[in-house]
């Protein structure tokens, strides 16, 4: 059983899923990935997120980014949407997320920041898992000694 489902809109959004990917990666979560567009097969979508045991959403989302509403109508669970870039450089996409009806609520972040929407993801699972909290303030430090050690090298320039 996965925590986290992902669903592409379409096949185009892969870039965008590899983020994510690679941040489920380091953390070791195993998640369910869904190619679904929200406008050619809606009862797709509400038969997944009816049928999924996951605790959380992730929908990869470009144009007029109606996945992650439709996800969030088909659910109480928490639902992440990541913009995509496309005609309006992601724009189009990044208000049609953040600009959701009272009440289905879907939190977005931002255009292109798949690995973002995987590290909000995790931050929600630690509220009740110890070892992926720790796993997350180990990789804040070590994003931390990154920063400290570019410092460093700069000062060599």
């Amino acid at each position: 059983m996965s925590q986290i489902t992902i669903i592409l809109g379409s096949i185009s959004d892969k870039p965008i899923f590899e983020k994510s990917k690679a941040i489920f990666n380091v953390f070791e979560i195993k998640y369910d990935l869904r190619i679904v567009s929200a406008h050619r097969t809606p009862e797709k979508i509400e038969e997944i997120v009816k049928n999924s045991n996951s605790e959380i959403f992730i929908a990869i989302a470009g144009l007029s980014a109606a996945l992650p509403g439709v996800i969030a109508a088909n659910t109480i669970k928490p639902v992440i949407g990541v913009p995509v870039e496309s005609k309006l450089n992601g724009l189009d996409a990044l208000l049609s997320i953040v600009q959701m009806p009272p009440g289905i609520p879907v939190a977005c972040v931002g255009i292109d920041r798949g690995e973002n929407a995987a590290l909000l993801a995790i931050e929600i699972l630690a509220l009740k898992n110890d070892d992926l909290k720790n796993k997350l303030k180990n990789y804040r430090e070590k994003m931390k000694e990154k920063i400290n050690n570019d410092n460093k090298k700069a000062q060599q320039w």
